[in-house]
C-alpha cells in the first residue's frame, strides 16, 4: 500500500473525529502511526509576535500538553524556514546544534529534528516537531514532500473546525476577520479579500475585541487561540 494511498486514507478518518480536541490528537496519531517518528509535538503559530505555542505532545508513553512552550520562531531557524516555505524541514547532526533552541534536545540521544508546517491556502497556522524518529529512517526529498502534504491537509481539517463556542460568542464575519488577523493579514487585505470596506474590517475588530474582553488585537487573537476556537 502506497504512502500516499494511506496518507488520504488516514485524513480521512481525521475528518470523521467528533470535537476540535480529538481533531488535535488523531492528527497526531495518526502522523506516529505512517511515518517513521516516535514523538510528536503540535504547535500553533500567530503572525502575531511570530509566537509559536506549544498545545499537545504524543509519544509511546502517551498524550501530553506543551502549553507552558512559547518561542518567538525568528529564534528559532529551521523552524523560521518550514513556516515561511510551508514546506517540511529536517536538520541533523552540526546543523541541528545551530539551528535549533536548546529547549528542543529533550535527551543527549537527540541530535535531529523535523519540523512539519501545517498550512491552510498559503498560510502556515501551526507546525508538527520531531525529535525522535524510528532505527534505521531515512529522510528523503519524497518523505519531505509527503511530511509537506500530510501538513496541508492537517491544515485544511482544522480551518474548517469551528467549536460551538464561536457561534455563541462571535459573528461569522466577526471571527473571520480575527482569523486573518492571526494570519497576519492587513486591513487593507481582509477589506479586499472579504469584499467589504476597511471601516467595516475595523468595526468588526473592535466589536470582537469587546465581547472577547481583550485590550487589543493581540491579546483578542491570543483568548479565540486558548478557548480552542481559531487554531
Amino acid at each position: 500500500m502506497s504512502l500516499d494511498y494511506t496518507l488520504l486514507k488516514s485524513i480521512r478518518e481525521i475528518e470523521d473525529a467528533g470535537s476540535h480536541e480529538d481533531k488535535l490528537y488523531k492528527i497526531l496519531e495518526t502522523y506516529i502511526k505512517i511515518f517513521p517518528v516516535r514523538n510528536s509535538f503540535l504547535f500553533r503559530y500567530s503572525h502575531l509576535g511570530y509566537l509559536g505555542e506549544g498545545i499537545i505532545s504524543l509519544n509511546t508513553l502517551g498524550l501530553g500538553h506543551i502549553r507552558d512552550i512559547r518561542d518567538d520562531i525568528r529564534s528559532i531557524p529551521i523552524i523560521y524556514s518550514a513556516l515561511y516555505e510551508r514546506k517540511a524541514k529536517y536538520c541533523s547532526g552540526m546543523d541541528f546544534f545551530r539551528l535549533v533552541n536548546s529547549k528542543y534536545i529533550t535527551s543527549s540521544n537527540v541530535n535531529s529534528l523535523l519540523v512539519v508546517p501545517i498550512c491552510f491556502s498559503s498560510v502556515a497556522i501551526g507546525y508538527i516537531c520531531t525529535n525522535e524518529f524510528k532505527k534505521d529512517f531515512l529522510i528523503t526529498d519524497q518523505l519531505l514532500s509527503s511530511f509537506t502534504q500530510y501538513g496541508r491537509q492537517a491544515g485544511r481539517i482544522l480551518e474548517k473546525t469551528n467549536g460551538t463556542a464561536a457561534t455563541q460568542i462571535l459573528s461569522k464575519r466577526e471571527l473571520e476577520v480575527m482569523k486573518r488577523i492571526s494570519w497576519g493579514e492587513s486591513t487593507k487585505n481582509m477589506a479586499e479579500a472579504m469584499y467589504i470596506s476597511e471601516v467595516t474590517v475595523n468595526q468588526y475588530v473592535k466589536s470582537a475585541i469587546k465581547k472577547l474582553g481583550a485590550q487589543n488585537r493581540v491579546q483578542a487573537v491570543a483568548e479565540l487561540f486558548r478557548k480552542g476556537i481559531i487554531f
